[in-house]
């Protein structure tokens, strides 16, 4: 969340930050008018206190009964005062944290204003693939090569699920081993993540588990708990260092976590729903950094050169969005999406995104009390916390069979990929 130090000293920055992300209606007058008040509160607090040591030095010079008596008095008096402040000031607090929990980052200079149509191209690496023969989706590559069962998948868990099978499953564990040697090779600390994480923690990284709109929620509750099924490693690696005063010569932290990764999809219906493009369940490898301010712009294009070069070793052809203010998500200060050609896409092809990184600044540290101390200066600075998508296993294996596919019907597997597969090729089954 932002500071409301900060929003109350600039609330028509925030405000038009709010419009160009498309949130009119963020909460800004509400609090400004609020921190406001709480500045007020702990100054009378202070005030009323300050009364109270004063009486209290004025116990060893009094000379009769009266006279403490009514020290004493006019200390409980204070005490009482004092507490009835502390009770408006938490009731102000509560408040104030409930409304700044709605309004979203700062957004960097760079990011384009608008909406999805004023998303920027600023990289590109390869041709879509001209094919002499009509492609196949992915949908039908994995029937006809036994890759993928969605009706089993559906019949056991609901729509949207899926089993991998044969060289498909194979391909999965590939990606995942040949991700983590990359960030490995990189410097990132290898982490297996819970799949569970308490609410206040999706809360911290920028979830809304308790949003009472069916078509907005993207997450599952843990019925009789305060668990939830995570969207994304991003939620536990971010939640791992929560209340914690890092030292600044620890910094940067990276990590690089693998977990499943658990999305209602809701108001996600006709929107690329066949197949593997939008699911419920997929396994991720997740980066995550944890720096100072001065070297967050830096990391952040750390992480989008890793999976650029992750992909670039797959053979894939993709390009590079900076994303426009209206299509960022409320942590991201700037954020980087990476779309891979899919032949299989929409009508003729269609470029489908397969990674994002995101700098998140001090929104989420913010959240979760995450801090540095350093030589430099007094007390403690809030980290910056950035994430990116090492690779997302399902949106991947699209790639890969759509782009690798051939007029026989069999898929060539990607070179860096074989040593794990076991073979270079998938070949159509033998009936």
């Amino acid at each position: 969340m932002l500071d409301a130090d900060f929003i109350r000293q600039h609330p028509e920055v925030v405000k038009q930050n709010c419009r160009n992300r498309g949130v009119s209606e963020a909460p800004v007058d509400r609090v400004v008018a609020l921190e406001t008040q709480r500045k007020e509160l702990v100054q009378r607090r202070s005030e009323t206190a300050a009364q109270k040591n004063e009486i209290s030095k004025k116990f060893p010079t009094a000379k009769t009964p009266e006279e403490k008596q009514a020290l004493k008095d006019q200390a409980t008096a204070i005490d009482h005062d004092v507490a009835a402040l502390d009770e408006q000031l938490k009731a102000v607090e509560k408040e104030l944290l409930a409304h700044l929990l709605l309004i979203p980052n700062m957004t960097h200079p760079a990011v384009p204003i608008g909406g999805e149509e004023a998303n920027r191209v600023v990289g590109q690496f390869g041709e879509p693939r001209q094919f002499d023969f009509p492609p196949q989706d992915h949908v039908s590559l994995c029937a006809t090569l036994d890759l993928a069962d969605f009706e089993a998948g559906a019949k056991v868990a609901g729509q949207k699920f899926y089993f991998l099978k044969n060289e498909a499953a194979l391909l999965e564990l590939a990606l995942v081993h040949y991700a983590l040697h990359h960030c490995l090779k990189a410097g990132y600390t290898p982490i297996l993540t819970p799949d569970l994480a308490r609410v206040e923690i999706l809360e911290g990284i920028g979830f809304m588990p308790r949003d009472p709109n069916p078509e907005t929620r993207q997450v599952y509750t843990i019925a009789d708990s305060d668990l939830c099924l995570i969207a994304t490693a991003e939620i536990t690696l971010g939640g791992m260092h929560r209340d914690q005063i890092l030292d600044e010569s620890e910094l940067p932290k990276r990590y690089v976590g693998l977990s499943h990764c658990f999305r209602t999809e809701a108001g996600a219906a006709g929107r690329d729903t066949r197949g593997l493009y939008r699911v419920h369940q997929f396994t991720k490898v997740e980066m995550f950094a944890f720096c100072t301010p001065e070297t967050s712009d830096a990391i952040h294009e750390e992480i989008r050169t890793l999976e650029e070069q992750i992909f670039q070793g797959l053979g894939l052809c993709y390009r590079v969005i900076d994303t426009a203010t209206g299509d960022l998500g409320g942590p991201a200060y700037r954020k980087y999406d990476l779309e891979a050609w899919m032949p299989g896409r929409g009508h003729g092809g269609a470029y489908g995104e397969i990674t994002s990184t995101s700098n998140c600044t001090d929104f989420q540290a913010r959240r979760l009390g995450i801090r540095y101390k350093g030589k430099g200066f007094k007390g403690t600075r809030f980290v910056h916390t950035l994430n990116g998508t090492a690779v997302a296993c399902t949106r991947a294996i699209i790639a890969i069979l759509e782009n690798y596919q051939q007029a026989d019907g069999s898929v060539i597997i990607p070179d860096v990929l074989r040593p794990w597969v076991g073979k270079d090729r998938i070949e159509p089954r033998k009936r």
